[in-house]
C-alpha cells in the first residue's frame, strides 16, 4: 500500500456561530491571532472587533465576488490565511468551495455547531430524518422535491422574506396545512422562536438569519410526488410529447442512473426522462436538448415544479449542439425523438459522446427508427426489448384496455471502465 503524500495546509477553515468569538476554541483564537491575511464576511468580521488586530494582519470580505478572492487567496499561497464561515463549513459552506478549487490537503477545517444541527436540537428532530435544502442563493422551488405527507424540511434561508415565500409555495402545491417555524439568530442572544401554518403565513419580513423548519401536512388527496421512476404523466405540464408513465419508469430502470451522475436527455420534450433521473438522487445531473422552443421553455417550468431547479436546458437541434455541451461528459444518454431523419448520425454520435461505461438507451415507435436502432444493435451489440401497455379505457357503460404504442427500447452499454 502507497501512503498518499499530504500536502501541508496553507488554509485554516474556521467555523464560527452567532455566540461569536466567545464560542471558538483556545486553538482557533491562536489561529486567527496569528494570521497574516483573514477572508469572511461583514457579519464575521465584526465578531472579532474585540480581538487585537496585528499591524500585519489583513482583514477583508468577500466585497470583491467570490472568483476574484478566490484568485485573491491562491495569489497570497505562502501566508498565514484563514478564512471564517458560519458554522459548519463543509456542510452548505465556503469550505466545499476552497476543497474544489485548493484540494482538501491545502485545508485545515475547525468546524463549529452547524445551523442545522442547532436547529434539529431545538425542534427535537433526528437529524438523518431530516431532508435539508438550501435556498440561499437558490431558487427556493429546490423545496418542492421534498414535498411529501409528514416529511420533515429544514431550509436555509436566503433573507428575511424567505419564509413568507416557502409559505406561498406550499399552499401552491397542495400543502397548506403544513407548520412552518422559523428560527431566528440560532445560538446567538437575539434567539427567537416564530410559528404558524403555510395557509395563514402573515409574519411579514422575518430576521434576516434565519432557518425554516416545516412539517409537510397534505390536503386532502394530496400525496406529493415520488422519488422512484414513473410520475402520473399529469404531473408534468406537456403538448403530448412525453414518454409515459409505465415507459418512463422502464426507461429509467434501463438507464441505471448512480449517485453523481450525468445525463444527457435528447429530444426531451416535457423534460421527464431528465427531471425523474434527478429527483432520484441529491446529487443527480442532466441536460435536456429540445429544438423546439416551447417545449424548452415548459421543461424549465417541469423542472422546478417538481424541485429540480439544476437541470440545465439547452434549446437546439441535436446532435449539432452536443459540442457546445462536451464538456460535460455523459454518464448516460437517453434518446426519445429525432431518429427518423439523421438517425444513424445521431446516434452514433451519441455513442461517441458517451463516456466509457457508459449507457445508452434508445425508445423508438416507428418502423424507420426501429430499423436504426437494431442496425446499430447489430455494430455495438446491446438488449432491445418490446414494451407493450394497455391502459383501461372507458366506452360507454364499459370499460376496455385500449394499446399505447408499442416501444422498441435499445440498452447499450459502451465498453470500458469508468
Amino acid at each position: 500500500m502507497t501512503n498518499k503524500k499530504l500536502i501541508t495546509p496553507w488554509i485554516s477553515v474556521i467555523g464560527i456561530g452567532e455566540d461569536g468569538v466567545q464560542g471558538l476554541s483556545d486553538s482557533s483564537i491562536q489561529l486567527i491571532e496569528n494570521a497574516e491575511i483573514i477572508i469572511g464576511g461583514e457579519r464575521h468580521l465584526k465578531m472579532l472587533a474585540g480581538m487585537v488586530q496585528p499591524k500585519n494582519q489583513i482583514r477583508t470580505d468577500w466585497a470583491k465576488g467570490f472568483n476574484k478572492t478566490l484568485d485573491l487567496i491562491e495569489q497570497k499561497k505562502g501566508k498565514n490565511i484563514v478564512v471564517l464561515a458560519s458554522g459548519d463549513p463543509m456542510y452548505f459552506g465556503v469550505g466545499a468551495t476552497l476543497a474544489r478549487r485548493f484540494g482538501g490537503d491545502a485545508l485545515n477545517v475547525i468546524p463549529a455547531v452547524s445551523s442545522i444541527s442547532l436547529a434539529c436540537a431545538r425542534m427535537g428532530w433526528s437529524q438523518p430524518d431530516v431532508n435539508v435544502v438550501t435556498i440561499h442563493g437558490r431558487p427556493a422551488e429546490n423545496i418542492n422535491r421534498y414535498l411529501f405527507n409528514n416529511a420533515k424540511i429544514i431550509a436555509l434561508s436566503n433573507d428575511g422574506e424567505s419564509p413568507s415565500v416557502v409559505a406561498k409555495l406550499l399552499c401552491a402545491h397542495g400543502f397548506a396545512k403544513s407548520k412552518i417555524t422559523v428560527l431566528e439568530n440560532l445560538g446567538g442572544e437575539n434567539e427567537n422562536y416564530i410559528f404558524g401554518l403555510a395557509e395563514n403565513w402573515q409574519n411579514g419580513e422575518c430576521a434576516h438569519l434565519n432557518i425554516i423548519a416545516v412539517e409537510c401536512v397534505a390536503d386532502d388527496n394530496v400525496s406529493g410526488h415520488a422519488l422512484v421512476g414513473g410520475l402520473n404523466d399529469d404531473a408534468f405540464n406537456h403538448d403530448g410529447q412525453i414518454t409515459k408513465r409505465e415507459v418512463r419508469a422502464t426507461t429509467i430502470s434501463s438507464l441505471a442512473p448512480c449517485e453523481g451522475e450525468m445525463l444527457w436527455d435528447v429530444g426531451s420534450g416535457s423534460g421527464s426522462i431528465a427531471i425523474e433521473w434527478m429527483r432520484g438522487g441529491k446529487n443527480m445531473k442532466a441536460i435536456a436538448i429540445e429544438k423546439d422552443k416551447t417545449r424548452a421553455e415548459n421543461i424549465n417550468t417541469n423542472a422546478f415544479n417538481l424541485g429540480v431547479t439544476r437541470l440545465q436546458v439547452v434549446c437546439g437541434a441535436a446532435p449539432d449542439v452536443f459540442a457546445q455541451i462536451s464538456g460535460n461528459s455523459p454518464d448516460a444518454i437517453f434518446i426519445g425523438g429525432g431518429l427518423t431523419n439523421g438517425g444513424e448520425d445521431l446516434i452514433s454520435q451519441a455513442w461517441d459522446a458517451l463516456k466509457p461505461g457508459g449507457r445508452l438507451v434508445v425508445n423508438s415507435v416507428t418502423i424507420k427508427s426501429e430499423a436504426i436502432i437494431s442496425n446499430f444493435a447489430e455494430l455495438v451489440g446491446g438488449e432491445m426489448i418490446r414494451i407493450n401497455i394497455e391502459r383501461a379505457k372507458k366506452i360507454g357503460h364499459q370499460q376496455s384496455f385500449q394499446p399505447l404504442k408499442t416501444v422498441t427500447q435499445l440498452i447499450a452499454h459502451k465498453p470500458g471502465a469508468k
